[in-house]
């Protein structure tokens, strides 16, 4: 109980000499319409709720691909997944952005995007599998890139102007999720073409499809 004072009287000191800071700058007049303090335990909780609902997420979506198709197409897409986490996560590191539950938002939404990219491809190739059987699997994965390319490309660039417009006209408060949006669903495209199918290459895809057909 005396450690929570403490904090609590700390807090109230703090809060006061910013009002007493401001007020001398603009004047009396200031409507303080919310006042909050964010203190390390409510960072730190922070840290590790959003830690759980990515890994939660990611571990779904594992088992979602390795019930629809293979484990070897569960494997890529997990790969792609992470790459796309720390690539976000790195991206707010290196500009000093804010993290907060927007973030973790914006990191979850990139997870369920970019798994949907690779879920479109993903069912080209299983698709091209079981039409071309004779077909070397580097040009089996090419031709399956290449026909769900134009859809990746539209679906993406519309996304990308209707994100466009949040962060010009959507003020301060949902800047850095826009950001974070228009980043992950960049790399999250480029992700499910060059890294989550690539990855194909050293599964045993053609294998797995032969012993169910």
């Amino acid at each position: 109980m005396e450690l929570n004072d403490k904090i609590s009287s700390t807090q109230e000191k703090t809060i006061s000499e910013l009002k007493v800071s401001l007020e001398k700058s603009f004047g009396e007049n200031i409507d303080y319409r919310r006042v909050e303090f964010v203190g390390p335990t409510v960072s730190s909780e922070l840290i590790v709720t959003g830690i759980i609902a990515i890994i939660s997420a990611i571990f779904s979506m594992l088992v979602y691909i390795w019930f629809r198709f293979e484990l070897p197409f569960a494997v890529g897409a997990v790969i792609a997944l992470l790459h796309d986490t720390i690539l976000t996560v790195g991206m707010f590191s290196l500009t000093s952005l804010e993290f907060n539950l927007s973030t973790v938002a914006a990191i979850l939404l990139i997870i369920g995007y970019s798994m949907n990219d690779t879920v479109v491809v993903y069912d080209r190739i299983r698709e091209n599998l079981k039409k071309f059987k004779k077909l070397q699997i580097t040009l089996l994965l090419n031709k399956s890139i290449n026909e769900t390319l134009s859809r990746t490309i539209n679906t993406t660039a519309t996304t990308i102007l209707a994100l466009l417009a949040l962060y010009i006209f959507g003020g301060n408060i949902i800047k850095d999720f826009s950001l974070a949006m228009i980043w992950g669903i960049v790399i999250g495209t480029y992700s499910s073409i060059l890294i989550a199918t690539p990855i194909l290459l050293n599964m045993s895809i053609r294998k797995v499809k032969g012993e169910e057909e």
